[in-house]
């Protein structure tokens, strides 16, 4: 965790009721790191994007499946860190993918950039970034229980350890669900929710597990157009948020197949697509305000 979070010297100021200053306190804070990496593909610099350290092959790989580049491990046939730019010094910042040599490359002229808010800034449009199934999660036929579904933000919460330090990351986590309880496969955390899914995907891919059918993925935030593009890219067939989705991540979450959860906040949830996975128990008599 060492280069996930940063220290910083603070200077705490507190104010009473009537607005009235208490002494200030000097004190330490713990800050998520967040530095710009480098995606090279077999040498050629094809993106870059602000990311909390850690984890970095794992990022790569996932943002290589979700740009439609690789689908399987053996596609991907080395992830090495290179020389960074000050003076040769190893900054661990700069990663570079070698592909199988029949794998289609892409256009390493593209110089994406996506921030830590955005995943899919730099793209020409949402064209663009409709890149084609490799795996259709409208097929899977996985059956979710709708309480198991409703915990799965305070499991996630629980094994936040970044965030318990820091407050300031977001969270992926990846759960296979058919067993007696929930089962926690993977998770990441960082201050961009597209890069910890990225994470969680890459994984994925690195252990040989694509397409991630029978699964969940679970995120802290919001439910964007990208991180429902990334699931399908994956072959996750559910993916809930405890906020809210927009209009295009339903609208492309009902063209993949992909079943849309939002605002899960453990004893409430929408579905916007995708219901009829969802097991439910017999209802209540009445149902509460």
């Amino acid at each position: 965790m060492a280069r996930m979070i940063q220290r910083r010297k603070i200077h705490r100021f507190r104010l009473d009721d009537t607005g009235t200053e208490y002494p200030v306190r000097f004190k330490e804070d713990v800050l998520a790191a967040e530095e710009p990496l480098e995606i090279r593909i077999n040498g050629n610099s094809f993106a870059v994007t602000m990311r909390t350290p850690g984890e970095d092959f794992d990022l790569v790989a996932g943002f290589l499946v979700s740009e439609g580049v690789v689908r399987h491990a053996s596609e991907l046939t080395s992830l090495r860190f290179c020389a960074g730019t000050r003076e040769g010094e190893q900054t661990f910042n700069v990663v570079d993918a070698q592909l199988r040599p029949d794998v289609a490359l892409p256009d390493t002229k593209r110089n994406v950039y996506t921030s830590s808010s955005c995943g899919i800034c730099g793209t020409e449009s949402i064209d663009a970034v409709l890149k084609t199934q490799h795996y259709d999660p409208s097929q899977d036929a996985v059956q979710i229980p709708l309480d198991a579904l409703a915990g799965l933000p305070e499991r996630l919460r629980e094994a936040q350890a970044v965030f318990d330090k820091t407050g300031g990351v977001h969270a992926a986590g990846l759960f296979r669900v058919d067993g007696p309880e929930p089962e926690l496969l993977c998770l990441r955390e960082d201050v961009g929710r597209h890069n910890a899914v990225d994470k969680v995907v890459g994984w994925a891919l690195r252990q040989g597990l694509l397409p991630l059918r029978g699964t969940v993925l679970q995120v802290s935030g919001r439910a964007s157009f990208e991180l429902v593009q990334k699931a399908a890219l994956a072959g996750i067939p559910v993916l809930s948020a405890v906020s809210a989705p927009s209009s295009l991540a339903a609208d492309l979450a009902t063209e993949t197949g992909v079943t849309l959860v939002g605002f899960n906040r453990g004893h409430s949830l929408n579905v916007y697509t995708g219901h009829e996975r969802l097991l439910r128990p017999r209802p209540a008599a009445s149902i509460p305000a």
